[in-house]
């Protein structure tokens, strides 16, 4: 008897945190796409983590780690995080990983969607080598071109 409370409890308290998690779901990603926004402006630095320049992936632990989530530091370990999702599925706060390189399934840089007014309306903010960190549109030919995947941690 004094084991099935134990399980009971145990069984409460863990069904409670997924609830709480769902509903910190929404907050979590306006926080890490609001600390992602703090960055804009600062320029563009390979290894960077900090205002005083940073990448791509740099730009995205960063952003996370405002809500307390870890992610790997690389665009090639974050590629495995989450779920794939479909372009036109895609939210606020899902990953957009690209390749630029002329290997066309590298991939070699990632961002993170910011706002989706629409299907053709999406704004993501990444650390573009040329401009630094940057919110844009991300439904442009250029872009389109070298989307390989969109992954949801949230």
């Amino acid at each position: 008897m004094k084991y099935c409370f134990y399980i009971i409890l145990i069984i409460f308290s863990l069904s409670s945190c997924v609830s709480t998690k769902k509903l910190n779901n929404k907050k979590n990603i306006s926080t890490i796409v609001n600390k992602a926004r703090t960055y804009i402006g600062t320029p563009y630095k390979w290894g960077g983590t900090s205002s005083k320049g940073m990448d791509c992936s740099g730009l995205l632990v960063r952003s996370f780690q405002s809500v307390g989530i870890n992610i790997p530091r690389t665009t090639s370990e974050q590629i495995y995080l989450g779920k794939k999702v479909n372009l036109k599925k895609s939210k606020e706060g899902d990953l957009v990983f690209f390749a630029f390189g002329k290997k066309k399934r590298k991939i070699t840089h990632v961002g993170l969607i910011s706002d989706v007014k629409s299907n053709d309306n999406i704004d993501f903010i990444h650390a573009s080598s040329s401009k630094g960190v940057i919110e844009t549109q991300l439904i442009r030919e250029y872009y389109l071109r070298r989307i390989r995947v969109i992954r949801r941690i949230l």
